[in-house]
């Protein structure tokens, strides 16, 4: 099995975000990238950078708009009198989706506004190189299995199922998953999506929503009180010619492994249904017991029997890792859904 995986990643290191209106220590840290190591170390995988990604491949999945501003937004705000050193808007484009639709406008502070959904996703001076490289793991994990690798671990850090596309949220920045998932559609696969992140997967969804190429299902805890709120909720299947092509499968918090087996079947199931060629697995270990997080209660063993159900598929899959924060058991974690999975 490979890992992609380039050091370029560890530069992203912000270190708080907002909760409840505070700055509190951030649990999106370059530690994280140690501990998911152990277990790449303990199943034997092979870790390779991949090459470095475009502006047109990012552009396959984001607005360009989007781009530019990424790449222009730390120069920009520097120029803004008494500006912080991490961009925070001070207003928010609450009203995106109206008729008629919103401006655009040409001050940063109002381009943060609309392109920074939230309080958790700080631009470092280093940030955009490091979300640009866990991107091009992303992608190069899409063109191995395309190019028929049976499974591929791509350790994406930052992570992006918050990141629509044209929106920065919930530590992400580009939607690895969503790219991964256009490359090998556009290479001519069926392709699914399964985010078993403890939160749901709201970029994916909003990025495919309108689609039938593409399958998109989360398991997720519900977000009645938890992140991302306004999203992930079950009456969500899409829109258009894309109603019936996404599946939410909300849990409540403290779900165990029975309570989740139980939701996995339903979507293999819907997955099966689907008939793909090839799975993007939007691997989220923020569902452990111990993760900081503390919604879900799966443990360690736990994880492996997820993996095996996933397997029984027999669909090559690429592995994008999302959340799962530092504790003492991440990386034997990954080890046990990577084993589970075959590796």
């Amino acid at each position: 099995m490979i890992t992609l995986y380039d050091d370029i990643q560890r530069s992203h290191a912000p270190e708080t975000f907002l909760v409840a209106g505070r700055p509190q220590p951030i649990p999106e840290k370059p530690v994280r990238i140690d501990m998911l190591m152990k277990g790449v170390r303990y199943v034997g995988s092979h870790v390779e950078a991949p090459p470095p990604i475009s502006s047109e491949l990012l552009a396959l999945v984001h607005d360009q708009r989007y781009l530019t501003f990424l790449e222009t937004l730390r120069e920009r705000w520097g120029h803004v009198p008494d500006s912080s050193d991490i961009p925070l808007p001070n207003v928010y484009a609450i009203q995106r989706a109206s008729l008629p639709p919103i401006g655009y406008p040409e001050a940063v502070v109002g381009q943060a506004g609309y392109h920074l959904g939230d309080g958790a996703c700080p631009v470092t001076a280093t940030t955009l190189a490091a979300a640009k490289a866990s991107a091009a793991c992303a992608a190069e994990g899409a063109r191995r299995i395309a190019g028929g690798e049976r499974l591929v671990y791509a350790l994406c850090r930052p992570p992006g199922h918050h990141a629509a596309s044209d929106l920065a949220a919930g530590f992400c920045f580009f939607n690895n998953a969503a790219l991964s998932a256009e490359m090998l559609t556009r290479a001519g696969h069926r392709t699914a999506i399964l985010d078993i992140d403890v939160h749901h997967g709201n970029g994916t969804e909003a990025i495919f929503y309108d689609r039938a190429d593409v399958l998109t299902v989360s398991i997720h805890c519900h977000p009645r009180r938890f992140y991302p709120f306004f999203w992930g909720y079950a009456d969500e299947r899409g829109r258009g010619a894309g109603e019936g092509f996404n599946l939410n499968l909300p849990l409540e918090r403290g779900a165990d492994i029975n309570i989740y087996l139980a939701a996995l079947e339903q979507a293999l199931q819907r997955i099966a249904d689907f008939a793909p060629t090839r799975l993007v697995l939007a691997s989220g270990l923020d569902i452990a017991i111990d993760d900081p997080f503390k919604a879900f209660a799966i443990r360690t063993e736990d994880f492996a029997q997820i993996g095996a159900r996933i397997a029984q598929m027999r669909l090559p899959t690429l592995v994008v890792q999302e959340g799962g924060y530092p504790s003492e058991t991440l990386g034997d974690n990954l080890a046990s859904l990577l084993k589970g999975l075959g590796a």
